[in-house]
């Protein structure tokens, strides 16, 4: 048999729960290379570097 709530849940109480389901902000650290800020354990965008090493090549424009 499936669960049947006994009592109906408020809206206060189904809002609060919810509350903490809020988006946090993107963490961003500098590479290692160039210095821009970029995601972590990620290829930066800037300059094509990861982990010290190039892993993708860049366009110069």
């Amino acid at each position: 048999m499936s669960i049947c709530p006994k009592n109906r849940t408020s809206r206060a109480r189904r809002d609060s729960r919810r509350a903490n389901w809020k988006m946090s902000s993107v963490n961003l650290v500098k590479c290692s290379h160039c210095g821009a800020l970029m995601k972590p354990h990620c290829v930066c965008k800037q300059c094509g570097y990861y982990n010290k090493k190039e892993i993708v090549k860049v366009d110069a424009e």
